[in-house]
């Protein structure tokens, strides 16, 4: 999956707590995440807003705990394992394990791998 496609997937797809996310989905999403953040950061700074970075990340947390759930059914693991993000750097270094594994080529219980 290539850029465009993430993101548009991630903004469609913000709801989807049940298909699968390959790892270029998430990736490609993450970055966009990121991207749009540090923009809104440098905005809010240089016009001394302060809101619109908080906005940004409201925006983006529905989508991306979503892509986030899809991407661990991926590798056949429960979307709830988002939760061990709670336990300080291990829980970090766990997702991040989880996120950069490679995904079933086969069909799992969540379903046919994403393109």
């Amino acid at each position: 999956m290539n850029f465009p496609d993430a993101v548009k997937s991630g903004f469609e797809n913000y709801v989807n707590f049940e298909d699968r996310a390959s790892r270029s989905e998430f990736w490609w999403w993450t970055l966009f995440y990121i991207i749009t953040y540090v923009a809104a950061i440098a905005i809010d700074i240089t016009l001394s807003l302060g809101f619109l970075s908080v906005l940004i990340s409201l925006t983006f947390l529905a989508p991306s705990l979503a892509v986030g759930a899809r991407r661990l059914h991926d590798i056949n693991k429960s979307g709830w394992w988002q939760l061990i993000y709670f336990i300080p750097l291990l829980g970090m270094i766990v997702m991040l394990i989880f996120l950069v594994k490679k995904g079933n080529p086969e069909e799992n219980r969540f379903g046919k791998p994403s393109i």
